[in-house]
């Protein structure tokens, strides 16, 4: 008798399976709108930038060095000058940000934007003097 009755209660819980799936399908919409979505835009905006990539643009690296684009050598490497003569290769994906873009050089040959120094020649440094020898009036 009791084993009758149990079996009458389980069948017939077809209803029930949706009602347990509504809270998952729910989540998984919730997921989408507020991590999905905006991280592809982000990526998508990330990849424009990185294709935009030109001469003369100042950008920042992932490691948080600020350069200046002086050739674009391929699709993944350019050569950026860190400072006045310090060039170096690094690859596309690892800049971050573009702080300034630069002016667009239309006709420019490969060996002449090597010879085109790309950053303000340096400030002269005054000469600096110790207290003693500017006491004694000697040299440095």
């Amino acid at each position: 008798m009791f084993i009758s009755q149990a079996w009458a209660q389980g069948s017939g819980g077809g209803g029930d399976f949706l009602v347990q799936l509504f809270p998952l399908i729910l989540i998984f919409v919730v997921f989408y709108f507020l991590l999905i979505r905006p991280q592809q835009a982000k990526v998508r905006a990330q990849r424009e930038m990185l294709a935009g990539v030109k001469r003369g643009d100042r950008v920042v690296t992932g490691g948080g060095i600020i350069g200046l684009v002086t050739k674009v050598i391929s699709d993944n490497e350019l050569q950026v000058e860190l400072a006045d003569g310090v060039r170096v290769r690094i690859v596309k994906q690892t800049i971050t940000d573009i702080v300034t873009r630069g002016e667009s050089v239309r006709g420019a040959k490969d060996s002449e934007e090597d010879e085109k120094p790309m950053l303000p020649p340096p400030a002269p440094v005054p000469e600096r003097r110790s207290l003693l020898g500017s006491l004694f009036g000697g040299k440095k």
